[in-house]
């Protein structure tokens, strides 16, 4: 069976969720809309799975903390949630996939408050349509979770030092001003500039999820400084139970509804998801294993980490033994960035987002212009392997720089303004650094010692 994607369905797939043909699934009834049941439960149990990911994140960033600071790393995933949750609702969604497409940087203020979606949809319009067989109101949902997991990345390069105010003004501002512009650049359908315009594939968020939340999280640990004593103590996991429960919770939770349908291409998304992180974890173990002589828990459930982030924006579009090989490649590749680019130039990632999430995200973009299956392609092109045309592979690394130049600059000034609302510093004071945040920002202990009943 093959699937055809042709321009057309790049918009269809790509658009802002308003499109205007009606099908059978979408037939209308008195002014309502009959919306496809099938896609729409897909859809909607796609978004709950993306959503699952951010406490599963903060159950594997908060293992890999020190126990004094657990809940303070915890906790800001979990803020992530409330800020971004309001905040794509208010302005992120209009931002990223308002407008009429106009634009190749930005969506537009028409959606602000989301306003007009439900009444679309009740009015029975086709503006409440989306990919014609389920609710734009499924699209907001979806979308919101991709924003709240990407910018939960970012914190764990900030673990044990900053001001957890700083943190949830600097990740208000990124949201509107980094993400969902740049999630319009790449997902916003006809005239955005790195899905159409240049062409670059990115089928689940290579640009928009990971090398715009490691990148930044590298910016951000500059200008913090580094930890406490790092590069004199050892910094160890305090709980390597939450790294894998977090892991494995990560495994399954996002790829396959971004197909937008119940079909063939979300089946192969979910497979290669599952098969990727498979090899990635092998490969780490290897690795781990020819340079300290043991494998290690902690090291699996980072390779599995690595293989998501390298089969993100390629699951619907390589073929299964191309994932296996992506999954290989991908952890010696993060493994390397986090043992010796690390040390040599000196940043403190503190729980290695760039390492993983920013190298790892360079990567995939790379090998998805390699492996894509031609027909699978949402542009003209195909991968490299298949067609001996290096097209596609051109456009995913000028979508890949593109991202970078657009993230690095944001990120860089929105840091130096947050610096400066903070009295000019990002970070928590000395005595407040060597206690523990959870005491200190929090007022709270994860491990408190009771000398009477609970």
């Amino acid at each position: 069976f093959e699937y055809s994607v042709s321009r057309a369905l790049f918009r269809k797939r790509m658009g802002n969720g308003r499109s205007t043909n009606g099908n059978q699934c979408a037939r209308r009834k008195k002014g309502a809309i009959m919306f496809d049941p099938g896609s729409t439960g897909f859809m909607i149990l796609g978004a709950m799975l993306v959503f699952l990911m951010t406490p599963a994140l903060a159950f594997f960033y908060g293992g890999l903390s020190r126990r004094k600071n657990v809940l303070n790393t915890m906790f800001m995933s979990i803020a992530v949630i409330g800020f971004v949750g309001v905040l794509w609702i208010v302005a992120g969604w209009s931002f990223a996939y308002g407008g009429d497409g106009s634009c190749p940087f930005f969506g537009g203020f028409d959606q602000i408050f989301c306003v007009g979606l439900l009444d679309n949809m009740l009015g029975g319009s086709d503006l409440a349509l989306s990919h014609d067989t389920y609710p734009v109101l499924v699209d907001v949902a979806f979308q919101a979770a991709f924003a709240i997991i990407t910018i939960a990345i970012i914190t764990g390069s900030l673990a044990g030092r900053m001001k957890f105010g700083a943190v949830l003004a600097f990740i208000s501002i990124w949201l509107l001003l980094v993400y969902a512009p740049l999630a319009h650049m790449v997902w916003g359908g006809d005239g955005s500039l790195i899905g159409d315009t240049i062409g670059a594939l990115d089928f689940a968020g290579g640009d928009v999820v990971h090398i715009s939340s490691g990148l930044t999280g590298l910016i951000l640990c500059v200008l913090l400084g580094k930890r406490r004593g790092y590069g004199m103590m050892s910094y160890r996991p305090h709980n390597i139970p939450f790294v894998a429960l977090g892991a494995s919770l990560l495994w399954f939770g996002f790829n396959g509804a971004s197909a937008f349908a119940a079909d063939g291409v979300a089946a192969l998304a979910f497979l290669n998801t599952m098969v990727a992180p498979a090899a990635a974890m092998i490969s780490w173990m290897i690795v781990e294993r020819l340079r300290s002589g043991k494998a290690t828990l902690v090291g699996a459930c980072t390779g599995i980490v690595a293989g998501l982030v390298v089969i993100t924006p390629a699951a619907g579009f390589v073929d299964v033994w191309a994932a296996v090989v992506m999954g290989l490649i991908v952890s010696p590749i993060c493994y390397s960035a986090m043992a010796f680019l690390k040390p040599k130039l000196g940043y403190d990632d503190a729980l290695d987002a760039f390492g993983c999430h920013g190298i790892g995200g360079m990567v995939d973009g790379v090998l998805t212009g390699i492996f894509c299956v031609p027909d699978l392609s949402w542009t003209d092109f195909g991968g490299l392997l298949y067609t001996g045309d290096p097209t596609l592979l051109i456009a995913q690394i000028e979508g890949i720089l593109i991202t970078i130049v657009f993230v690095a600059v944001m990120s860089a000034i929105i840091g130096l303004v947050v610096k400066v609302l903070f009295k000019g510093s990002l970070r928590v004071s000395a005595e407040e650094e060597a206690e523990g945040l959870d005491a200190r920002e929090h007022g709270e202990s994860a491990y408190p010692a009771f000398n009477g009943l609970d």
